[in-house]
């Protein structure tokens, strides 16, 4: 159970990390992104899409599961935006466009990927084990 809670919370830290990110490579020049809250705002924001990611995602992903055949897997980057946008709605202080949002749910898929890879390949779980 204490592995699952520290799962969470580094999920919540790094999705806190990259709204930061988003909001600041779409902040620039982009009209329709607008921040008014502080480091407080990003780790609520954080927290509340981590929850929605946690719960809905994955009846979202079922629920959407024919579009997502039919667009060969594309259309889970619309179903991140779709929770990355309920998510930001839902903040106080934060508002996006959803294009915006869709882009903001590849950052933090990126980002996640990412760091999943450094704590695979530092844990040592990839690849295959073989007892000699």
């Amino acid at each position: 159970m204490k592995k699952h809670i520290l799962i969470f919370v580094v999920r919540w830290v790094l999705n806190s990390f990259g709204l930061w990110i988003a909001f600041r490579l779409l902040g620039t020049g982009i009209q329709n992104v607008e921040v008014t809250a502080g480091m407080g705002g990003f780790l609520l924001a954080g927290l509340i899409f981590s929850i929605i990611n946690s719960v809905f995602k994955p009846l979202a992903v079922i629920l959407s599961l024919p579009a997502i055949l039919l667009s060969l897997g594309l259309f889970v980057i619309i179903v991140n935006g779709v929770l990355v946008y309920v998510s930001i709605a839902l903040t106080p202080g934060f508002s996006m466009s959803f294009l915006n949002s869709i882009l903001t749910g590849i950052i933090l898929s990126l980002i996640n990927y990412i760091v999943s890879a450094a704590v695979e390949i530092r844990g040592g779980t990839s690849g295959a084990h073989y007892d000699h």
